[in-house]
């Protein structure tokens, strides 16, 4: 266990920044299953400037790495051309 005061801070801090994370990185993840379920362009493209804002978001505070949000990215967007 910890000693000392700013340690013990750093823990509950960690914590509450980790909690914080996951829930984002889980609901991004959700957005993207839900997104490649989708068959109607509309919907779909609708849908894609959330997921890609999402994704973007996560990347800046380093939740997840800039490479992988630009290969979602990426990859959602050919996705979502080839719907008809």
């Amino acid at each position: 266990m910890a000693n000392h005061k700013s340690s013990l801070k750093r823990i509950r801090s960690n914590a509450a920044k980790r909690l914080r994370n996951r829930y984002q990185a889980k609901t991004t993840r959700n957005a993207i299953k839900k997104l490649r379920g989708t068959t109607s362009k509309a919907d779909a493209s609708a849908l894609l400037t959330k997921v890609i804002s999402m994704l973007d978001r996560l990347a800046k505070k380093n939740v997840i790495h800039k490479n992988k949000a630009s290969n979602n990215k990426s990859k959602l967007t050919k996705f979502v051309n080839t719907l008809s």
